[in-house]
């Protein structure tokens, strides 16, 4: 049923974002720093210095947005996948791949219309931190590198602000748009990767089936979720990389802006290099893999169809 499908996405994607969440932080802060002022040369690098400047928490900037709206995306990508495959077979028979990519479309089609406010949104919290430790940094090398009459470089301080305030600023100067920025880019990113992401899925939880009508263990769901996740994470990081960047509302000294796609693809390939739309695809795999397999796990094993099933049980 389609509530169960919900409850099930949104409990995978709770699960998920729990637990690979600081991962992706290093992710967003590695793909956003240009060669100016680089602060972190690994994904370990970012996290260390991360947990030393803001403490253990800092690596769960963003988590709130994400744990918030992560369960509408989930459920809407898994259950919309769900509902095409259903409409594009014929009396039952099994789908073409064409028509599994084609579902797989419709789904991540579907989910940006809350993938890509969560995005806008998270972005700006989680790069927060690297833009405040960029400032420092300058203002350190500023201070040693000045005259013997030496000026005392003003403290940074870092201004915290939470969604809400972000959120309300968007909407008060740009409107509902202001939330949608970088939509074209999230297409560009999250249809590719559910094109890719659930035809490869579905064949390789198939090779654990040893019945059509039963369905594969869950180890088997769960190892086909990681390895399709982390290939179609991969092909897509370059979108990614865009994306990341477009959604960014401060820049750190000497960054380039940006005003589309095709504008950002040129100063990256020019300034940075082919190698630049593979930043945090490392990060972006380690996060994509135990988040879809966790989300098909718990999506296969269904248990919103038994919490569904206790409740007329528990009233009566």
């Amino acid at each position: 049923s389609l509530p169960a499908k919900l409850i099930n996405g949104g409990i995978a994607g709770l699960i998920g974002v729990t637990c690979v969440f600081p991962i992706d932080l290093a992710k967003t802060r590695l793909q956003n720093q240009q060669n100016g002022q680089r602060l972190y040369t690994s994904m370990s690098d970012c996290l260390i210095k991360t947990i030393r400047s803001e403490g253990y928490f800092g690596m769960y900037r963003g988590a709130a947005v994400n744990l918030t709206l992560v369960t509408p995306e989930k459920a809407i990508k898994l259950a919309a996948n769900d509902f095409f495959r259903h409409h594009l077979s014929k009396d039952g028979k099994k789908l073409t791949l064409l028509r599994e990519m084609l579902a797989g479309c419709g789904a991540g089609t579907c989910q940006v219309i809350v993938t890509t406010p969560m995005e806008m949104l998270k972005i700006q919290l989680q790069d927060a931190g690297r833009i405040a430790a960029q400032k420092k940094l300058m203002a350190a090398q500023a201070q040693l590198s000045s005259s013997s009459a030496a000026r005392v470089a003003e403290p940074v301080v870092e201004t915290r602000t939470t969604a809400t305030q972000i959120t309300r600023e968007l909407l008060r100067s740009k409107g509902i748009a202001g939330l949608y920025k970088g939509l074209g880019a999230t297409l560009l990113r999250d249809v590719p990767f559910s094109i890719v992401y659930f035809p490869l899925f579905a064949n390789l939880n198939k090779l654990g089936q040893k019945d059509p009508s039963v369905k594969a263990p869950f180890y088997v769901s769960f190892l086909s979720g990681c390895v399709a996740g982390s290939t179609a994470a991969v092909a897509v990081n370059p979108c990614d990389v865009i994306k990341t960047r477009l959604q960014s509302l401060q820049r750190g000294v000497n960054e380039d802006t940006y005003s589309g796609i095709l504008d950002c693809t040129k100063k990256i390939w020019q300034k940075e290099g082919p190698m630049a739309f593979l930043k945090g695809a490392y990060c972006r795999a380690l996060v994509i893999a135990p988040l879809f397999g966790i989300a098909q796990v718990v999506y296969f094993i269904g248990i919103a169809e038994f919490l569904l099933d206790m409740l007329p049980k528990h009233r009566a």
